[in-house]
């Protein structure tokens, strides 16, 4: 071809033979997809994975993650993000115009919450919080304007879980004789696939932050967006593509990786906060425990219908004797929990949080709220480690 290094290390001729298997995918990274012809250039479709045309529309290592994470979620398609706030952003940006409204409830995901406050505002778009405990509370805020109704199962920080086939049937009671129905999205990162399936449960679009449980290794960025539904699914496909989002070929990798453990991982996780919000209630200096899987919190029964498993999360409201610093100086003093977001990872964390200032629609609770997430260190480490910090919290 040519006696000049540089043009023949670039053009190498040699292609390794087909037929190669492993257990991991292979990991294909593209930004330029070459093509044979003219033809193919011009022919080439991505929309329906029948072929490539630019790394960002799909290589073969995120088209096997989509499909692996639509079976996970009982769905037919998948796109990916590039984390979970982005997928959820997507999701509204999708079906949202100026002058639609959106209800969410008032327990969601904080920054799922700023971004309707900031960016959906500024376009146009009207918020309402509604109480996602009662249905009635939905059905008396759906307005004609409404255009899409978030979920969340259980809700953010406090994790109340709600009655998610009640919430559908209200939106599709007034989606009746309407000429664009609105669309449910659940954010189903905390279910995961696992604890249950959004679509058994009726919602049309399921948002996962792959970041969680997915991946599985706290050292990864990445979102979801599940559907049943072709038109809801090209909705989102071609917002996806106007607005560029991509996810790397290193990063799919990582998830596809994860992916293999997560149902071992959710329910060794799970198992390990039922233990230990059961054993941290009745603490001194705790008022209240909540996790779905734990009699008495907000939902539980709600939870034992729907749910076939819970997760990591528990939270503890505390006695509102004790101040804010003494709760801070608690967190400080805990050795395996880590201070720090996220969650589902091995490394158990925890978080202050002050839930009235997030709160638009109230919260029953005087003290402050320190939010759990359980690693895969052993029960019983993990137990102590509570314990040695819990007088602390004594007022």
């Amino acid at each position: 071809m040519t006696d000049h290094l540089s043009t023949h290390l670039i053009h190498h001729p040699y292609k390794p033979p087909e037929g190669f298997e492993a257990v991991a995918p292979g990991v294909h990274k593209a930004s330029t997809v070459i093509f044979p012809n003219v033809h193919a250039l011009r022919t080439a479709e991505w929309k329906d994975k029948s072929g490539y045309t630019y790394g960002l529309h799909g290589t073969p290592t995120t088209f096997i993650l989509e499909e692996r994470i639509a079976a996970l979620e009982g769905g037919r398609f998948c796109v990916l993000a590039p984390s979970g706030l982005s997928a959820l952003a997507l999701v509204d940006m999708a079906f949202l115009r100026s002058g639609d409204e959106l209800l969410i409830p008032d327990n969601a995901y904080g920054p799922g919450k700023a971004f309707a406050e900031g960016e959906l505002a500024a376009w146009g778009v009207t918020l309402r919080f509604y109480d996602p405990m009662n249905p009635a509370d939905l059905a008396a805020r759906i307005t004609p304007a409404t255009r899409l109704v978030w979920f969340e199962a259980p809700g953010s920080i406090t994790l109340e879980f709600p009655d998610l086939p009640a919430l559908v049937a209200v939106v599709k009671a007034a989606n009746a004789g309407r000429a664009r129905p609105i669309v449910t999205a659940l954010d189903n990162t905390w279910g995961a696939g696992i604890a249950f399936q959004a679509f058994e449960l009726g919602v049309d679009v399921s948002m996962q932050a792959l970041t969680k449980y997915p991946s599985g290794g706290a050292d990864v960025l990445m979102g979801s967006v599940v559907t049943r539904d072709e038109a809801l699914h090209r909705a989102v496909l071609l917002c996806h593509m106007r607005l560029g989002l991509g996810v790397s070929g290193n990063d799919t990798e990582l998830v596809l990786r994860g992916l293999q453990t997560i149902e071992l991982r959710y329910r060794q996780q799970d198992a390990t906060a039922r233990e230990l919000s059961a054993w941290l209630q009745g603490q001194p200096g705790i008022a209240r425990v909540f996790n779905p899987a734990l009699p008495g919190s907000p939902g539980h029964e709600v939870w034992r219908r729907d749910a076939r498993a819970s997760a990591c999360l528990f939270s503890a409201a505390i006695d509102p004797a004790v101040p804010q610093a003494r709760i801070d100086a608690f967190c400080d003093a805990l050795r395996l929990f880590k201070l720090g977001w996220s969650w589902a990872g091995p490394v158990s964390l925890c978080a202050p949080y002050d839930v009235p200032a997030i709160r638009t629609l109230g919260w029953p609770h005087a003290g402050g709220l320190v939010r759990f997430a359980a690693g895969l260190e052993h029960v019983d480490d993990l137990r102590a480690d509570l314990a040695q910090a819990l007088p602390l919290l004594q007022a």
